[in-house]
């Protein structure tokens, strides 16, 4: 599993982590995503999705019967 939102495509993004005496040491920022049941092209998939689709409305909830 690439870790990487379903509905937008955001994935992890290098950078620096600074220490109290500013040195740099390269770090990953990775999207919080979460396992969510979504409707994908009318049939429902558990995917994962980042807490911004989930915010957003991008991620369609299953009706439940």
């Amino acid at each position: 599993m690439a870790f990487r939102c379903a509905l937008c495509d955001k994935g992890p993004v290098s950078g620096n982590s600074y220490s109290h005496s500013h040195k740099a040491v390269r770090r990953v920022f990775r999207p919080n995503l979460q396992r969510q049941k979504v409707v994908v092209d009318g049939a429902t998939r558990t995917v994962y999705v980042c807490t911004r689709c989930i915010r957003s409305g991008r991620a369609v909830r299953p009706v439940k019967v």
